[in-house]
Parts: C-alpha cells; sequence; structure tokens
C-alpha cells in the first residue's frame, strides 16, 4: 500500500488547493471547493506547502521535489515544458508547441497542457491563445485571470 498525505493551501484571491503526495513524490495539486484537513507525514508536501508560501510571497523560486510519473510521453513533453514560462510571462501554445519540438501541434500541446495534474506550479494558466486571449484553463477562466494578474503577467492580454 503505498504511503500518502494531503495538504491544504489557499492563494488569496484564488481558493484552496489540494497537495496530494505518492510515495513521497509529487502526485497532484488541484483546485479544492474547500480546504481539506491535511493528513499523512510528508517531507514533500511540506515542500509544497513551503512553496506556496512563497508564491503567496511574489517569489516561488523553485520547486526541488520529485513528481510522481504519470501520462503519455507527449504530456510529460509538455508539462516540463510548461516549466520554463517564467513568472510574469505568458507563451502562446503555438509556442509551448515550437518549444517541445511540435510547431503544428498547439492542439494537442493544449489537450496536454489542460490535462497538468499540477496546477500553479507546472504554470499552465501562464499559455495563451495566439490573439492575446485568455482560452482553456481547467480551474477557470476567473482563476486564471486572477493568476495572471498576481503574477504581473496580465499586460497585452485580451479578456
Amino acid at each position: 500500500m503505498a504511503d500518502r498525505a494531503l495538504r491544504g493551501v489557499s492563494l488569496p484571491g484564488v481558493g484552496a488547493l489540494t497537495i496530494e503526495v505518492v510515495d513521497e513524490s509529487l502526485w497532484s495539486v488541484r483546485f479544492a471547493e474547500t480546504q481539506v484537513q491535511d493528513a499523512g507525514a510528508s517531507t514533500v508536501a511540506d515542500a509544497v506547502v513551503a512553496w506556496f508560501e512563497r508564491y503567496s510571497g511574489g517569489s516561488p523560486g523553485h520547486l526541488d521535489v520529485p513528481f510522481a510519473t504519470r501520462g503519455t510521453e507527449f504530456q510529460r513533453e509538455v508539462w516540463a515544458g510548461l516549466r520554463h514560462i517564467g513568472w510574469g510571462q505568458t507563451w502562446t501554445y503555438a509556442q509551448l508547441a515550437a518549444h517541445v519540438g511540435r510547431p503544428k501541434g498547439a492542439q494537442a500541446v493544449g489537450a496536454a497542457n489542460g490535462a497538468n495534474p499540477w496546477a500553479v506550479i507546472v504554470p499552465c494558466h501562464r499559455v495563451i491563445g495566439s490573439d492575446g486571449g485568455l482560452v482553456g484553463y481547467a480551474g477557470g477562466l476567473d482563476r486564471k485571470r486572477r493568476l495572471l494578474a498576481y503574477e504581473g503577467a496580465m499586460s497585452g492580454i485580451l479578456f
């Protein structure tokens, strides 16, 4: 049986998130309707909570924890590519597709982006439409807008 830990965090203006760690690898970070009760001991979960505290302070830095291996090879390539989009930056789906070596694969990249299991940490919210508009976000466009505004990435974005 796998060791599992849960932690809840809340981002002001964005809402509650649930952090799930399985066998000391970050399994998921997802938006939640309510704050979960913390369960299980985990240094990885503690490190992720500390990262969110730094994020809330405006300088999250790099999160150095093991991520659970999941998804297809293509999804993993896209998720790795997302981690190259810096604080206060946005990329289009076409830019992300080019970055992962699939310049004609913007739609496939969009689907992989939408399946990202690590909300905020793997910054899929930083990907916008080719026209500069906010499109697609599993956490909802309002959350995407708030995250980008908080990170100072809203200039030039169409609503």
